[in-house]
């Protein structure tokens, strides 16, 4: 069992409230996600589902993690990661790129693309990637971040999708600033190094503590690991 503190709120209904949301809310919001997606990485576990609705929030805008029922660990038997890491993953809006295109290797990334839609939503009060369909979640990634770069094309595991993505025809990215402008450039920055498309580019749950835009918060003395790493 996890037991959690009783919250009142959970962040989708505040971002899609019409509650006050400054960028300072915004800065506070995603430190403490991040200090919290910190230590579950450290125990070497993914948590897979991060969304809105399952990031808890009180009344003086402390915010939880919760819902492990997506969650797994990054074994070191390699036969048992995979049969963890190929089921159904994480809500489409939420999904990182690896998993839509098959690319078979997923890592601690896949938590930080979603993080990233979440940051994105709570700048703009509305979901970055809403897709109806698989097809359609694609497309509005690429209509975002540009045609995928090659070291992903060639990664791809499924060859139909590689065929779709090459059909179509190249798309530049969209500047951050002309989606979220009003947000600084340091917001966006950090936004920018989380919805990458390839896993390998972005950035990690360490690195985004210390960046310029949580040096407000940032403390790494309180920013705790799992000692020892979760054994499974």
């Amino acid at each position: 069992y996890v037991v959690l503190d009783l919250m009142e709120s959970d962040l989708h209904q505040i971002i899609h409230s019409d509650q006050p949301l400054t960028l300072e809310h915004v800065r506070y919001f995603l430190y403490q996600l991040l200090r919290g997606l910190k230590y579950i990485h450290s125990a070497n576990v993914l948590h897979r589902d991060l969304k809105p609705s399952n990031l808890l929030v009180n009344e003086n805008c402390e915010l939880k993690i919760g819902d492990f029922g997506m969650a797994r660990g990054l074994g070191a038997d390699p036969r048992q990661a995979k049969a963890f890491l190929t089921e159904y993953v994480a809500t489409r809006w939420y999904r990182a790129p690896e998993l839509l295109l098959s690319l078979h290797r997923y890592t601690r990334a896949i938590d930080i693309w979603s993080v990233g839609c979440i940051f994105a939503e709570m700048l703009g009060r509305s979901q970055l990637f809403p897709g109806r369909n698989y097809v359609h979640q694609l497309q509005l990634i690429v209509a975002v971040l540009g045609t995928p770069p090659e070291s992903v094309m060639a990664a791809i595991g499924a060859e139909r999708v590689r065929a779709y993505l090459q059909s179509l025809p190249p798309k530049a990215p969209v500047p951050w600033e002309e989606l979220y402008g009003h947000a600084g450039p340091e917001a966006l920055g950090l936004l920018g190094r989380m919805l990458r498309f390839d896993p390998r580019e972005r950035v990690g749950v360490v690195e985004a503590l210390g960046h310029p835009f949580l040096a407000k918060y940032h403390d790494p003395e309180d920013e705790p690991d799992c000692v020892p790493a979760f054994d499974f």
